[in-house]
Formats: structure tokens, C-alpha cells, sequence
């Protein structure tokens, strides 16, 4: 199988706590990337804020601290 272009999955999962928070995180971020925001990484392209996003998160640039438990 050929290498993803998001990279490993449970690299990504490292920096946070699970797929769905990964996907928040990233669009969040790709929005300030789009809005002008200065990228955090040298391996950028900056058609591609995704991408840029993504390498963000799995070089540990981009901080995720869950602020309160979900519903019990």
C-alpha cells in the first residue's frame, strides 16, 4: 500500500485524542492558514492548507487540550 498523504494515522492520533477531534483540528487550522495565518513547518504548500495542517499537527506544532468531558 502507498503512503498517505495525510502520513501515518495513529502518528496523527498521538498529538490528539481521537479521528473526530484530528478532523476539527486540522479544518480549523487550515481556515487561519487561508485567512493568512503564517504556517508552524518548513514543509508547506500553500495551495494546499490541508496538507500544511496536517504536517502541522504531526510535527507536534499544533497544540489540543480537551477543556471538558462530553456528555455522560
Amino acid at each position: 500500500m502507498s503512503d498517505s498523504v495525510f502520513g501515518d494515522l495513529d502518528a496523527l492520533l498521538g498529538h490528539v485524542d481521537s479521528k473526530f477531534t484530528l478532523v476539527n483540528v486540522v479544518t480549523k487550522r487550515a481556515k487561519q492558514l487561508n485567512n493568512g495565518a503564517p504556517p508552524l513547518t518548513e514543509s508547506i504548500n500553500p495551495n494546499k492548507p490541508v496538507s500544511t495542517a496536517f504536517n502541522e499537527v504531526g510535527s507536534g506544532k499544533i497544540g489540543y487540550k480537551r477543556t471538558r468531558e462530553g456528555i455522560k
